[in-house]
């Protein structure tokens, strides 16, 4: 099988030209077989406070243009060690919410039944769900690193039990997850009652605040992570809301005092070596960005997790 990575500038133009796909790879249709598919999901029905996360993953890919093929903190190549190819967005309907997250569960599973790991941009959060449930049909019951300011283990709002903020909820009581192996990080979001702590762990989350970036090393925090998930199948779930809105404004909910980018990715590169089966980039909403600071971070984002996945065991 031939492997196909970015295009050729010399022959394509300058990464400013021409339609953009993620990171100017080659779309699946175009390939033969994938290892990675970058999808799309581009539904924000499922948002409590400000719209406009439909449009992300144009954005990110716009955004993307600029990533470059080899990774010097983590010495890799992840374009060209694994096939990675733009799948296009999964054609979601936004009006009703199940039949919306019916057709992105039937979307991934078409992937992943093949071996194609997917690495998804949103739209809101509630996309974790379907994505979950792929990843549960391919792996079994996965761990869950789930990087956010908000729990997003609630129940039901205005009668909707799936919405953005019960994705991991649902996921729970699905069995999707391995509810000793899930971990939040970066929560520092509103709570309008403490048993929803609880509740949080009810449904096999472990809790680092964004507070602790300030009083514990890095290597510290991973430590914590890499114990928590252990050796099996990890899906990995990233609302850029858990950047602060200094460095992600661009998002429906955003809270204060998260963390930075630099420390975000020093976090990620941490979790070198886990079996990573999944992942998705969600919440970004380009309607409330200012010069694409949110869309660069969230591509870069999964440029990250790529790199990572393709360092996977």
């Amino acid at each position: 099988m031939s492997i196909i990575g970015q295009r050729d500038e010399e022959e394509f133009g300058p990464r400013f030209a021409g339609i953009a796909t993620f990171a100017l790879l080659p779309m699946a249709a175009d390939v033969e077989k994938v290892d990675i598919a970058v999808v799309g999901v581009p539904f924000d029905s499922g948002t409590s406070f400000r719209p406009g996360a439909r449009f992300g993953p144009a954005h990110i890919r716009e955004q993307s243009r600029q990533l470059h093929p080899y990774h010097q903190y983590l010495d890799a190549f992840p374009f060209k060690e694994l096939q990675v190819a733009d799948a296009g967005d999964i054609p979601v309907e936004p009006y009703n919410i199940v039949r919306a997250v019916e057709k992105i569960e039937t979307a991934a599973k078409a992937l992943t039944s093949s071996g194609t790991r997917i690495a998804a941009m949103g739209g809101d959060h509630t996309i974790a769900l379907p994505l979950l449930r792929a990843a549960h049909a391919a792996h079994g019951p996965v761990a869950v690193i789930h990087f956010d300011a908000h729990l997003d283990t609630w129940d039901v709002l205005y009668g909707e039990s799936i919405w953005h903020g019960s994705p991991f909820r649902r996921a729970a009581e699905e069995g999707l997850m391995d509810l000793n192996r899930c971990q939040h990080v970066g929560i520092r979001g509103g709570i309008y009652d403490p048993v929803e702590l609880v509740e949080d762990g009810q449904a096999g989350f472990e809790i680092i605040h964004a507070q602790e970036f300030q009083n514990r090393s890095i290597e510290d925090l991973v430590s914590q992570i890499q114990r928590r998930v252990g050796t099996g199948p990890v899906y990995i779930s990233v609302d850029i809301d858990v950047l602060d809105p200094a460095h992600a404004p661009g998002t429906g909910t955003p809270e204060v005092a998260g963390i930075s980018t630099r420390e975000f990715f020093s976090v990620l590169r941490g979790l070198r070596g886990l079996n990573i089966v999944g992942c998705d980039v969600v919440e970004v909403a380009p309607a409330y960005d200012h010069a694409g600071i949110t869309g660069l971070a969230a591509a870069h984002t999964l440029w990250e997790l790529i790199t990572l996945m393709g360092l996977s065991r």
